[in-house]
């Protein structure tokens, strides 16, 4: 039998924002209704109530964060998402102990929006939170790479395990995807997986994220919090970026992993979990450990196992089955057809070092998708920040057009000085300066690179008060 639909609502005054989160909810099978005023959702509330809320902190009129207060007595258990400004930590803790749910900072990624819509549902106890987590939380490890194999053949070691993992890997190459899977592959797959990104919370704010408050704990907390730990009893908890945790967190943690139980803040009674930890971080913890930045008992409690996700440089030949993957599920999020990849353009993408790994690929699929202009991405639509450089055609065409809008402009003015006077000294000085930095300041290096001698470098360079 088939459930009911996740019925969404949206509140931000920027149609735009809006438009986005209701085209994504829709398209992961949810009802989505949205309104551009806190006032306006508070009248509709009156006669229904969704599942979950979405709402931007600064609008005019009523704020998120007093439509919070409001709906504290008009709807006490309804999950709220609170979009917020990264910066903005005051409104991040405020909506905290207003009862938020959780928080997503603006720019926001929608996968992750339309994840924490999932959690949130299934924290409020919906009835259909199984059907529309399938398929929407887990992503497929591609990747054939002798050290993605080694990957593959460390989770598929630990299957029927429980044991606590660190994994180890630069920004972007899927840690979160291979806790995925460890869970996935492990006698609690039938449990929750619940995952935090500790460097993402303020600090004051990380405690209770964790271990959940009572009642009255401090100012604004109005209820009682279940935090993470307890959402992920029976299951799995994953704690990415753990390098950035505080040393009194770092205390606590260490007493949870030991002792499997922790009081919520401000509570009185001690709480037992079962729960599997895996951690990651892109940082050295053991050179941390020395540092004294981390707890080196901590360290060997959370290093039983580790896995290492190699970063995109070291597994090349794994990048057009990303591009493949990735260029066709950008194209079903876009509702347009897959675009494919001529063999000189996907030679430029294959050398270029892509810093910021397999989510840098997965963001560039998608601006490709757009971007392009035909069925086959060509070299001349990589843009230069991917590796792409610009044909020396359309480098000529721009510069001309440039100089012909420089000459133009000087025509039109007052300075009756001969175009050829006027553009000579610059265009020369630019000249000069573009090869003196490229040769770090070797003049008979950058003489040769102008087409000059040395001493013709000197002379224009004092005619030109280039000392």
């Amino acid at each position: 039998m088939t459930s009911e639909p996740l019925n969404v609502w949206v509140v931000d005054d920027d149609q735009s924002v809006r438009w986005v989160l209701e085209k994504a909810l829709r398209q992961a099978d949810m009802v989505s209704r949205s309104f551009g005023r806190a006032e306006h959702l508070l009248e509709a509330i009156e006669h229904e109530t969704p599942d979950v809320l979405i709402t931007d902190v600064r609008m005019p009129g009523m704020s998120g964060l007093a439509l919070l207060e409001r709906l504290q007595d008009k709807s006490p258990g309804l999950p709220i998402i609170v979009i917020t400004a990264h910066s903005d930590l005051e409104s991040a803790v405020a909506a905290y102990k207003g009862g938020a749910f959780e928080y997503l900072p603006k720019p926001f990624d929608i996968d992750e929006a339309i994840e924490l819509v999932i959690k949130a549902a299934r924290q409020n106890g919906h009835a259909g939170d199984e059907n529309i987590a399938e398929g929407q939380e887990i992503r497929s490890l591609i990747g054939q790479a002798p050290a993605m194999q080694e990957v593959f053949r460390s989770i598929g070691r630990l299957s029927g395990s429980s044991m606590t993992v660190l994994i180890t890997g630069e920004s972007g190459t899927g840690k979160e995807l291979v806790a995925r899977a460890l869970h996935e592959h492990s006698p609690r797959a039938n449990k929750p997986f619940v995952a935090l990104n500790t460097s993402a919370i303020a600090s004051e704010l990380l405690e209770s994220e964790l271990f959940g408050h009572e009642k009255g704990a401090f100012t604004g907390a109005d209820s009682r919090r279940i935090g993470r730990f307890e959402q992920a009893d029976g299951g799995t908890l994953f704690l990415d970026e753990i390098g950035d945790m505080s040393p009194a967190l770092q205390t606590r943690l260490l007493r949870v992993l030991a002792e499997s139980e922790f009081y919520r803040v401000g509570g009185q009674s001690s709480i037992k979990v079962d729960v599997r930890v895996i951690a990651a971080t892109n940082q050295d913890l053991a050179r941390a450990v020395k540092e004294s930045r981390f707890r080196e008992d901590l360290y060997h409690r959370l290093n039983v196992i580790r896995i290492n996700t190699p970063p995109l440089r070291q597994r090349r030949e794994d990048i057009p089955l990303l591009l493949n993957h990735y260029l066709t599920e950008a194209a079903r999020e876009l509702e347009t057809s897959a675009k494919t990849i001529d063999s000189e353009a996907l030679e430029m993408l294959e050398t270029y070092d892509w810093p910021g790994n397999v989510r840098q690929l997965v963001n560039a699929t998608r601006r490709l998708t757009v971007t392009a202009p035909g069925r086959a991405i060509a070299p001349q639509d990589i843009p230069a920040d991917l590796g792409g450089r610009e044909t020396s055609q359309r480098a000529v065409a721009e510069w001309t057009r440039n100089l012909a809008s420089w000459a133009e402009r000087q025509l039109g003015s007052t300075d009756d000085t001969p175009l050829l006077s006027a553009a000579q000294p610059e265009f020369e000085k630019t000249l000069i300066e573009i090869a003196l930095k490229k040769t770090q300041g070797h003049r008979q290096e950058a003489a040769r690179m102008l087409g000059w001698g040395r001493n013709t470098l000197t002379r224009k360079m004092k005619a030109l008060n280039m000392n």
